[in-house]
């Protein structure tokens, strides 16, 4: 019987910290994916059946950076698969490569598209998500230098590839 209750709190706490906590994940893991949206929803799905598993060994204080550490790692994990790698085939072909100015936040996942995983994760994480370089180490599971030159280096990258858009990561 108090194994029931445990469990019954377990849940309950879990499903709070979800409601609260799912737009911002979601909204982490779509720029990690550039924008597509139903590879966000997976790879946030992923990381909470992992955080759900490690509930009761996760310490309140860190269920944030321990939840964000998972979709980065789904994420990033989700882009080896094998899955990922098949061909992908498109019902029509564009005759032209036509290419519009869309909205900001369109710009800003074209522009991360072009980053290597873990360059985009370390982009993301600090510049917008605002992490510090701990707590963007801590999400990646890496050390601190490793973010400092991802950083970095992406941001180099951006700007020298997209000088006009390079102003959103600044």
């Amino acid at each position: 019987m108090a194994q029931m209750r445990r469990r019954s709190e377990r849940d309950r706490e879990f499903t709070e910290f979800v409601t609260a906590r799912r737009p911002a994940l979601v909204r982490t893991a779509a720029l990690l994916v550039s924008g597509d949206v139903a590879r966000a929803e997976d790879a946030v799905q992923t990381a909470l059946v992992r955080l759900y598993t490690a509930w009761p060994k996760v310490r309140p204080e860190s269920l944030d950076a321990y939840a964000r550490r998972c979709v980065v790692n789904s994420a990033i994990d989700e882009r080896r698969s094998l899955f990922r790698r098949r061909e992908q085939t498109w019902a029509e072909v564009p005759e032209v490569a036509v290419e519009h100015a869309g909205t900001d936040k369109e710009a800003v996942l074209a522009l991360l598209a072009t980053l290597p995983p873990s360059m985009r994760a370390a982009v993301v994480l600090r510049y917008v998500e605002g992490l510090s370089i701990a707590e963007a180490a801590d999400a990646m599971g890496c050390s601190e230098g490793n973010v400092k030159s991802q950083s970095a280096r992406g941001l180099e990258r951006l700007r020298t590839r997209f000088p006009v858009r390079a102003h959103h990561f600044s």
